[in-house]
């Protein structure tokens, strides 16, 4: 039986009113809390770049791979929580929803902490397999030891703003990161510029900075916590048995998926760095600004989905359907924006990275070929975005592993090793593995599959 909805309800009915209308409010500050995140990454790399050179670039790059493996079991199980907690909203079963932020938080935090100690204990171990090159060797284990032991802040941080987001609350996120974002860049200036600290200044001034936004973010759970129906005593930590099982069933998958992607990532990034600094720092810079610019893309996605579960969690299917084709038109609107750019200045937009006019000419073939990237990425979204929001686990991993493994390796492995393309080849390989999710995701959502799968409550 549905409870009574909370006094003074926490975010927007995403339920209720114009889909266009309403997914632009909850999803503009999405987009500003993602930009805030990429800008002072942005800036981590820029300063980096011009007071250490490439070989800070290729330091805090290569240290960072494993710390954005972990983020993404983080970003995971935060998904699952986020997905539920939105269709639970969506029918108003409240009190189900608060049982899953301490299921959620407890298991996140609890599990962060083991996850950050096996970081430090790797950090030597891996930066080989990755090929490090040994002149960016010390800098990048120093990153990597100092962000894994700050893992426990982004967690927190990632559950909550799930939470929020599945309960239909953005805007707060968006200021949590933005205290993250003011926080990291004088930070970064004093550590590294003043300091001179290197890639290890870098990490201090980003675990510091996200300890900052996870404080923020406790303080207004707490503060709230009446709305929220969380008194945060210690009981209400406690891991239930429902939600657990609802997370684990949707966030293994995930996580799984995930932590495969990214060993693809790193494989391919680990060969890359085989051909030397050059190639290394253009797919440093590269993938930067890849992720940069599908930010709104990303974003409208994000949002989608959240808006996706609680339309099914009140039965609102055909507002469901209604809301892949907005996200759909504003993707690839992005995408024609971004291809112009990549096409028209790629040297400008290089330059602002790297100082290295060899690694600015290869990054001109380096945008050429992510126009694919922005294609792909804009069609693959809003489908995803349907797949993630009816909480289809099994369909989510299959697309996941066929991004990311099959088609990412496979691609690349053909061209580099059969028509030998050399480093371009796994530029290629990235490009195009998000053919077959597309395609996946389109026949799910045009046969109306979506429809007839039973919701997680």
């Amino acid at each position: 039986m549905a409870e009574a909805r909370p006094r003074g309800r926490v975010g927007l009915d995403l339920t209720q009113g114009s889909i266009l209308s309403t997914l632009l409010k909850f999803s503009i500050p999405i987009l500003f809390a993602n930009l805030i995140q990429q800008l002072y990454n942005t800036v981590d790399l820029i300063i980096i770049g011009k007071y250490v050179g490439s070989v800070g670039t290729v330091g805090v790059s290569t240290g960072g791979d494993f710390v954005n493996m972990l983020t993404m079991f983080a970003v995971g199980f935060s998904a699952a929580g986020q997905v539920y907690i939105s269709q639970l909203v969506g029918a108003n079963e409240h009190e189900r929803a608060n049982q899953t932020i301490g299921t959620l938080l407890t298991l996140l935090v609890g599990g962060s902490i083991i996850i950050g100690l096996i970081g430090v204990v790797l950090a030597a171990p891996f930066l080989r397999i990755m090929n490090c090159p040994e002149e960016a060797l010390s800098e990048a284990k120093a990153y990597m030891i100092i962000t894994c032991i700050g893992a426990p802040f982004v967690f927190g941080y990632t559950a909550i703003c799930a939470i929020l987001r599945g309960m239909g609350e953005s805007k707060r996120p968006l200021l949590f990161v933005t205290i993250a974002a003011i926080s990291n860049i004088f930070l970064d200036l004093f550590f590294v510029v003043y300091l001179d600290m290197g890639a290890a200044g870098t990490a201090w001034a980003t675990i510091l900075a996200q300890l900052a936004s996870f404080i923020a973010s406790v303080v207004f759970m707490y503060r709230n916590r009446d709305r929220f129906n969380f008194d945060f005593k210690l009981k209400s930590f406690a891991i239930r048995k429902e939600p657990l099982k609802v997370i684990l069933k949707l966030g293994i998958p995930r996580s799984i998926q995930s932590a495969m992607i990214n060993v693809t990532l790193l494989y391919c990034t680990s060969n890359i760095n085989s051909y030397g600094m050059i190639a290394s720092a253009t797919n440093s810079v590269g993938n930067k600004i890849t992720r940069f610019s599908n930010i709104i893309t990303m974003s409208i996605d994000t949002g989608a989905a959240a808006m996706i579960g609680q339309s099914l969690g009140a039965g609102k299917y055909d507002r469901a359907g209604k809301t892949v084709h907005v996200a759909l038109a504003f993707a690839m609107a992005m995408a024609a924006i971004n291809c112009l750019a990549a096409l028209t200045i790629p040297y400008q937009i290089y330059g602002i990275f790297t100082k290295d006019p060899e690694v600015i000419d290869f990054g001109v073939t380096f945008l050429k070929i992510s126009c694919v990237t922005f294609i792909t990425a804009s069609l693959m979204g809003p489908y995803q975005a349907m797949i993630s929001g009816v909480g289809n686990a099994s369909l989510g991993f299959i697309v996941g592993i066929l991004d990311g493994v099959v088609l990412r390796l496979g691609i690349s492995l053909i061209l580099t090793r059969v028509f030998g393309m050399g480093v371009l080849g796994f530029f290629y390989g990235n490009a195009f593995a998000r053919l077959g999710p597309v395609i996946i995701g389109m026949i799910y959502f045009y046969s109306g599959a979506w429809k007839r799968r039973k919701l997680l409550i």
